[in-house]
């Protein structure tokens, strides 16, 4: 060590170190453990006292506390967050705890009627904390399915049945249907309430879409995020596509110069398929000009979605990608890989069946993964659905679970997998926690502003594990999917002891992710005549009006 850096990292542990007072009893002490805080990079042995729910003092000095934890030998990191989790149901939450989960939000799915879903979460508590973005799709359904009743707010866990809803006539008009001019107004009507509510953003699952949203219709939508300063985390409208000319790279294009000629930020979700490479070089570029852009990924070979998404047809699947049905499509509720036959069949008579598919080139690609800077680790985690695609209680054993791995355990993996190859610890622990709050909170949002960093001052989310056993348990075979990572005793959210020896406690100290209420909103019309106003030098004749401009194709 230099003598300046030896320097700085004494100076360091002296701010560390404010605000102890050994005389102080604290709500909770951590005891011995290696803390390590990804922003400062401080890393030493430690003790932490918590007080009300925020980090009052991290010590070389003994600590009293009414518990005392002994986290020798654990390392004491800030609690992972996860801006890609569909685990919005108790069962599924209570499973991703036990992965070290201390923040999670549903970033591209996200819900409809955003308020009210705040306001659900909080009547009935929840484990972790939470959030979540406007949900473009199911915006979308609101408009182009009229004759699907929607009466309550939906999201992640009640999506499946809404998406069979609007596909019993055989057009899932959320999907394929293009908006004309008064569609498009009433859809980001509806995303700028939502955010008035607090959302976090948009979330925009372009690829499900492709057929039906316009590239004008995705740019207004990031507008109207933007016009609140806030993301929008898309799954790109060619993700997985490898040749041209709809590679998935030029997906990134479309969403990315929206997002710069916008000044929004943009989160690329999953970003482990085809591209990736290309991907990440853009998102540092755009990032070294100031721009708030970044990407996930999760270190699993297969990926999972609904059945029916327009990626997984033969003209895709097959035709442009190569793939056999039969190699990569497994269902896990039945237990075996789906023929094209069976494929077909079960995208007819259940299309929000959720399967898992695996994409061979994945496996070359992770190391690569785990050393991208700003690259950022999201599980992408489903619903706790049983083999017959029914929600699981709460108090259901987690053999029961049938699904992807990756909702139990992608942050273990992520960790196992950096330890084999000699990633720094520190900078997994960015991967995993840090660098989601730092851009998050860069983009004005406070709860993130104070979370993701093993400070004094912060919020004690923490998640306390064992650097040389950590590793999941869960794997593809049934009966195994759902299996609680290991070497994961201790985890902390908001001061409050969630997972206490490896054992989920009956607790639910989790709060909101989620900005003010704003006390008006930001609709902008979209407008013909104000598109020649601002963009030519035409005046619009009076006998021209704008139902005559509603079909975006009649331009």
């Amino acid at each position: 060590m230099t003598p300046i850096k030896k320097i700085l990292y004494i100076l360091l542990a002296a701010l560390f170190a404010s605000g102890a007072s050994n005389a102080e009893e604290y709500d909770l002490v951590i005891a011995n453990g290696r803390v390590m805080d990804p922003e400062t990079m401080y890393d030493g042995v430690a003790n932490v006292g918590i007080n009300d729910g925020r980090i009052a003092a991290i010590s070389q000095e003994p600590l009293a506390g009414k518990e005392v934890i002994d986290a020798t030998g654990l390392v004491v990191a800030p609690g992972f967050i996860d801006t890609h989790f569909h685990s919005v149901d108790p069962f599924a939450t209570k499973l991703a705890v036990r992965d070290g989960i201390t923040t999670g939000m549903d970033l591209e799915a996200g819900a409809s009627r955003v308020g009210e879903w705040y306001k659900n979460k909080e009547a009935t508590g929840w484990q972790v904390n939470y959030g979540t973005t406007s949900s473009v799709g199911v915006t979308r359904l609101l408009v182009h399915d009229p004759e699907v009743v929607i009466d309550q707010s939906v999201d992640a866990s009640t999506l499946g049945t809404v998406l069979d809803q609007a596909a019993i006539d055989g057009t899932p008009g959320w999907s394929m249907k293009r908006s004309n001019l008064s569609e498009l107004n009433q859809i980001i009507q509806l995303i700028d309430e939502d955010l008035r509510q607090g959302a976090l953003g948009v979330g925009v699952g372009a690829a499900y879409m492709q057929r039906g949203m316009t590239s004008y219709e995705l740019f207004e939508i990031q507008r109207t995020a933007a016009r609140y300063g806030r993301l929008a985390s898309v799954h790109t409208r060619y993700h997985l596509n490898a040749k041209t000319p709809t590679e998935a790279p030029i997906a990134l294009d479309e969403v990315l110069l929206n997002a710069m000629l916008l000044d929004a930020p943009l989160l690329l979700a999953h970003d482990n398929d085809y591209g990736w490479w290309e991907n990440q070089e853009k998102l540092r570029l755009a990032r070294a000009k100031g721009y708030n852009v970044w990407g996930e990924y999760y270190p699993f070979e297969a990926g999972s979605t609904f059945i029916s998404a327009d990626f997984l047809k033969p003209s895709m699947w097959e035709e442009v990608n190569g793939y056999q049905y039969s190699e990569t499509l497994y269902d896990p509720g039945l237990d075996k890989f789906l023929s094209k036959a069976e494929y077909l069949e079960a995208v007819e008579k259940d299309p929000a069946r959720v399967i898992v598919v695996f994409m061979p080139a994945r496996k070359d690609w992770m190391k690569y993964w785990l050393s991208i800077p700003e690259m950022v680790v999201a599980s992408d985690a489903m619903m706790g659905f049983d083999k017959n695609g029914d929600l699981l209680p709460y108090d259901a054993d987690p053999s029961e679970y049938a699904g992807h791995p990756r909702t139990v355990s992608t942050f273990s993996t992520t960790l196992k997998l950096a330890r084999e190859q000699d990633i720094p610890l520190m900078f997994t622990l960015a991967q995993l926690s840090y660098w989601n709050a730092k851009h998050l909170g860069d983009m004005g949002l406070v709860s993130m502003q104070e979370r993701g960093r093993v400070q004094v001052g912060k919020i004690a989310d923490l998640t306390l594990f064992d650097p040389a056993t950590v590793g999941p348990r869960a794997t593809y075979k049934s009966g195994e999917n759902g299996l609680p990572s290991a070497g994961i005793p201790w985890v902390i959210v908001n001061g409050t002891v969630v997972v206490r020896d490896s054992v989920v406690q009956p607790v639910k100290p989790g709060q909101p992710i989620r900005f003010p209420v704003s006390a008006e909103g930001r609709f902008e019309r979209v407008e013909w005549s104000k598109w020649l106003d601002d963009n030519t030098t035409m005046s619009l004749p009076i006998e021209f009006q704008d139902e005559h401009f509603s079909d975006p194709r009649a331009h």
